[in-house]
């Protein structure tokens, strides 16, 4: 009896033995190992670090490992000779950091990626991705997340090819139904889009850098995000926000767009705040009727909040149509725009709140109680400039007798000024600028007599000197 157990406690330490998971283990490669036999043998936890050189395939990882370039070294390359993907993620826990991944496929369709993780695990999101330190540059999607929750993808370098048509090419950072994540300090460029968000979640995009590109931030179908403190410039727009609601877009800049600033088609719930845009302007070159640089284009965009921006010279400071209403827009400053506001809409709209409304350049009323906000009304366009916006062949008559006429008529009587936007308590300085530019900005201010340039206006000096963007069309 006592031999039994003996053998059976032995037997059950055995079994116990073989239970525990083996000890996570630790890997140094170097380009003449097999990097895909040691990820398929590798175990959860384990740590596989890549020496100096080039690692050529597209490989698989299916087991939560993390993959590291070794620190210190040269530069440890990915190459996926020209097709598919580099890396396939297809578990959660995984980290990829400090690796320069290159030559992925550009087959757009097939969504060939530099890192790419696309597979649910159990069914469910995969978890904990982290993603780090890389440098990306191929033809097809930089960084590419499905069905992923509480990722990081930090201090990442996306790099596009100018060679292809910016249609041809994938966007630098791509997130399709990731939930609570994390983008930050990233930088995409020469890619189509920089930062590429549909139908995901609870995520914040922060102190990224996009240029060189159509869009900085693209969003689609995406609720409850915040994006704060991004950098975009030299794009065709800064930032397209499109079929998304309870969005925070706040701190960030956006500097020589051609089409947009920021662009919010049917966005609702949402609030823009502390922003600056400047130098939005259409290039000489692709000028086309009614194509017209617009700081803030708003279109069938309603229940928003737009307080405390900066828009710099743009020909179109903001745009609103299509039933964009109400929107409370308030704190602004609208700077050196030759067109301030662009609005054609059979319902007025108030552009204050409790007693502050906007900065406007051109504004030249008063201020004689010295409370910091003017004592008349500033009403940023007339029934004219409605009519031109309809009838944009007007602008040949512009100066002509009978215009200046019916202007006078508007201002001498009232009840005949259709309905439009009005702001009862502008604002006599740029709340929101540096006291560097406030000066520059008060004697521009005090200079201004009209909020319009002649009609054949087609470029700003500001515009003139920037970088255009590296794309094809």
């Amino acid at each position: 009896m006592l031999f039994l157990k003996k053998h059976f406690v032995l037997l059950l330490v055995i079994i116990i033995v073989c239970a525990q998971p083996l000890a996570a283990q630790e890997y140094r490669l170097s380009t003449s190992d097999n990097l895909q036999q040691t990820l398929d043998n590798s175990q959860d936890g384990d740590v596989i670090t890549l020496t100096a050189g080039k690692y050529l395939g597209n490989f698989v990882i299916n087991t939560r490992v993390s993959l590291i370039g070794e620190q210190g070294a040269e530069l440890v390359t990915i190459d996926a000779q020209g097709k598919g993907h580099a890396l396939r993620l297809k578990n959660s826990h995984i980290t990829i950091a400090n690796l320069n991944i290159i030559n992925w496929g550009d087959d757009l369709t097939e969504q060939n990626s530099g890192i790419y993780s696309h597979d649910k695990v159990n069914n469910k999101k995969a978890i904990g991705l982290i993603i780090k330190n890389n440098t990306l540059s191929g033809d097809g999607f930089g960084i590419w997340l499905n069905h992923v929750t509480q990722a990081k993808i930090i201090n990442n370098k996306v790099r596009g090819n100018i060679k292809l048509r910016s249609s041809d090419r994938g966007n630098g950072i791509q997130v399709a139904n990731v939930t609570h994540s994390h983008v930050f300090n990233n930088e995409t460029y020469e890619t189509r889009d920089g930062i590429y968000v549909i139908s995901s979640q609870d995520n914040v995009i922060e102190q990224n850098t996009m240029h060189h590109l159509r869009y900085g931030v693209h969003y689609m179908y995406s609720y409850d995000n915040t994006v704060k403190n991004n950098t975009a410039y030299n794009t065709r727009a800064g930032y397209a926000l499109m079929s998304s609601r309870r969005l925070t877009i706040t701190g960030n800049k956006t500097t020589d767009s051609e089409d947009y600033g920021f662009l919010l088609n049917f966005i609702t719930e949402s609030t823009f705040s502390h922003n600056h845009i400047k130098n939005v302007w259409t290039k000489p070159e692709n000028k086309v009727l009614g194509r017209d640089g617009k700081g803030l284009f708003v279109y069938n965009s309603g229940y928003n909040t737009i307080k405390h921006n900066i828009i710099d010279t743009a020909e179109i400071g903001i745009h609103l149509t299509a039933g964009s209403e109400n929107i409370k827009i308030f704190g602004n400053s609208f700077i050196n725009n030759p067109t301030q506001v662009k609005y054609v809409s059979n319902k007025k709209q108030q552009w204050s709140q409790d007693g502050k409304g906007n900065y406007w350049s051109n504004y030249l009323g008063w201020d004689m109680d010295n409370d910091g906000v003017g004592d008349t009304i500033f009403e940023p366009n007339d029934g004219i400039d409605k009519l031109v916006w309809q009838y944009p062949e007007m602008k040949m008559i512009m100066d002509s007798p009978a215009i200046l006429i019916l202007r006078w008529v508007q201002r001498q009587f009232p009840v005949l000024k259709p309905p439009g936007v009005k702001d009862s308590f502008p604002l006599m300085t740029a709340p929101n600028l540096p006291n560097n530019e406030q000066a520059v900005t008060s004697v521009a201010a005090s200079t201004a007599t009209t909020n319009h340039v002649k009609s054949n206006s087609t470029t700003s000096p500001s515009a003139q000197s920037s970088t255009s963007a590296s794309l094809k069309e």
